[in-house]
């Protein structure tokens, strides 16, 4: 967002000559200490932006500076244009902007940067499900992409609480969409929390801009949530037996992390070429419906209770093949 949103400044100056710092702020829908912030990330980039103090006064760019795109290869032009898949951006109602800036740089490189979007799409539910955008997903989307603080009110079982959010980034995992944001008041970036979108039944930005913590990284902090997140359902382990083909399937039949975890404690093959490992499972439950999906490449061998529920499921099943010879 800082990087798009220090672009937008550099362009606001180099159309208008001279901005004042209230205007930028106005412009650019931040606070004033953010458009510093930017100004001296730019000047630090070695962008000539100075300012003029007085009160004809403002930013500006050295005289006869402009910035153009021609700095861009056509493998680099590609790569950007893949960043307007549609899809998702028109979810949030970016479909607008994103098909300007896509136009802008097609004006300046020609048609050939184009031939990235005609080679691959993102497709991003999984198979034989549907993943409608969910209604506030555009209001939560624009106080996103401004800075805006979020008045959200969401489900929690029966009830709805409401909160007002400080909204640091939207993630789209698997189809469904997440915000990430913090309660306005919370200090610092580190109680900053995961809302499903689908979830919310109240979402309004607000006039008021906040100050985004620059430190807060919006990838590391879905990655280590979402580690964590596994980590807290795999709560019990079962042991298995597994044959070469269960191996290899595992990954693709089970979560994946619990699939890591569990081929990360794999002996040696014995004489049949089947290794034992601890399987973590979220309940005796799950892992029943799970270890039934791998059939008969898979040998439980503890807890004994589920071992017993399972041979008498295989009882079942041979049982009802013998009976239609």
């Amino acid at each position: 967002m800082r990087a798009a949103r220090a672009i937008s400044l550099l362009l606001l100056l180099q159309a208008r000559r001279t901005m004042t710092g209230a205007e930028l702020a106005a412009e650019l829908e931040v606070s004033e200490r953010t458009v510093q912030r930017d100004v001296l990330a730019l000047a630090e980039a070695g962008v000539p932006v100075y300012a003029d103090r007085g009160r004809a006064g403002g930013y500006r760019l050295l005289d006869g500076y402009r910035t153009r795109l021609t700095g861009l290869d056509r493998a680099e032009a590609e790569v950007l244009l893949l960043a307007g898949l549609p899809g998702p951006l028109g979810d949030m109602g970016l479909d607008a902007p994103a098909l300007a800036a896509r136009l802008k740089v097609l004006s300046e490189l020609g048609e050939a940067p184009a031939s990235g979007v005609r080679r691959f799409h993102l497709d991003a539910p999984g198979w034989f499900r549907t993943a409608p955008a969910p209604p506030l997903l555009a209001e939560v989307s624009r106080a996103v992409w401004g800075e805006r603080l979020l008045r959200a009110g969401y489900r929690r079982g029966a009830d709805t609480v409401e909160r007002t959010l400080r909204p640091y980034g939207l993630v789209l995992k698997a189809g469904a969409w997440y915000l990430v944001a913090r309660p306005d008041g919370a200090d610092g970036a580190d109680g900053a929390r995961v809302y499903r979108v689908d979830r919310l039944v109240t979402a309004e930005p607000l006039d008021r801009p906040f100050d985004r913590d620059e430190r807060f990284d919006l990838a590391a902090f879905w990655e280590a949530k979402a580690e964590e997140f596994a980590r807290s359902l795999l709560r019990e382990s079962v042991l298995v037996r597994l044959s070469p083909l269960a191996v290899e399937r595992l990954p693709h039949l089970l979560e994946p992390h619990a699939a890591r975890l569990a081929l990360a404690t794999a002996g040696e093959p014995d004489g049949e070429g089947w290794v034992t490992v601890r399987l973590p499972v979220e309940s005796p439950e799950v892992a029943y419906d799970e270890l039934l999906r791998l059939g008969p490449e898979a040998e439980l061998l503890e807890p004994p209770a589920l071992r017993r529920r399972l041979a008498q499921a295989a009882a079942r099943t041979a049982a009802r093949y013998a009976a239609q010879r």
